[in-house]
């Protein structure tokens, strides 16, 4: 029992010591900021248009299934509150989260790993550079500004994609949408609507960096490493998701 649970607990406590010296990292020179700018348009500027894309359908699919119930009860005047306070709280992080693990934590994962099995990164160290000072923590700190950023815009589209359905296929008047959607939004959606991207940042590039430092068994242990960088970072987001919510309703 004790050499199965060896592994994993091996496996998180390398983790926490990554996460530990990629934040200190970041009051400590040099800071490479043009890593840094690289990252954050690679990590936003590319993601950029699947999270419009998502956000924009992901709006558009709740007006259609929530004013089904809406219109039951004769409610359909309060749908642009319904879609802006589940895109804020929960679907508008969790989906460009996701998006953005998948495009991204996998990719970092590849790319350090392509570096770790071709010995770049030993090279590294042995010219004296620090490679979570270089590697790490810029992609972490791209991460942090870049996600919310994107869920932001994810949050906006939605809404947009929900006015759409509402105005031209449901016949709302526009003013009533959007009325409803601005008055129905309060700071506790807000605050946890970019309380969640900036946590969820930590997960996407740390998970990412984690898996590609760790990767070992030539280009098939690159795949390997870049599957589970996914699935762990997907599986993480769901996880403190419901932990975070849980702080919130408590809180209210």
């Amino acid at each position: 029992m004790l050499e199965l649970l060896k592994g994993p607990v091996s496996a998180v406590q390398d983790f926490f010591l990554l996460t530990g010296r990629a934040i200190r990292n970041i009051f400590r020179t040099p800071h490479y900021g043009d890593d840094i700018a690289l990252q954050m348009d690679i990590i936003g500027v590319g993601s950029l248009g699947i999270v419009v894309m998502t956000g924009f359908f992901s709006g558009a699919v709740m007006a259609l299934q929530f004013s089904r119930t809406l219109a039951q009860y004769g409610q359909l005047g309060i749908l642009g509150k319904a879609v802006a306070i589940v895109l804020v709280r929960e679907l508008g992080p969790d989906l460009t989260a996701l998006m953005v693990a998948g495009r991204n934590a996998s990719g970092i994962a590849s790319e350090l790993g392509s570096m770790k099995v071709t010995e770049q990164i030993d090279a590294m160290r042995a010219l004296g550079t620090d490679p979570i000072q270089k590697l790490v923590t810029p992609r972490l700190l791209a991460t942090a500004v870049m996600l919310p950023v994107l869920t932001v815009i994810a949050d906006f589209i939605g809404v947009f994609g929900g006015w759409v359905v509402a105005n031209f296929s449901l016949g709302q008047p526009s003013r009533q949408y959007w009325t409803s959607a601005w008055r129905g939004l309060e700071w506790n959606d807000v605050t946890q609507g970019l309380v969640k991207p900036f946590v969820f940042a930590f997960v996407v590039s740390l998970i990412g960096c984690f898996y590609g430092l760790k990767t070992t068994g030539g280009t098939q242990g690159v795949g390997r490493a870049t599957t589970q960088a996914m699935v762990m970072a997907s599986v993480l987001i769901f996880v403190l998701t419901y932990f975070i919510a849980q702080i919130f309703v408590t809180q209210t």
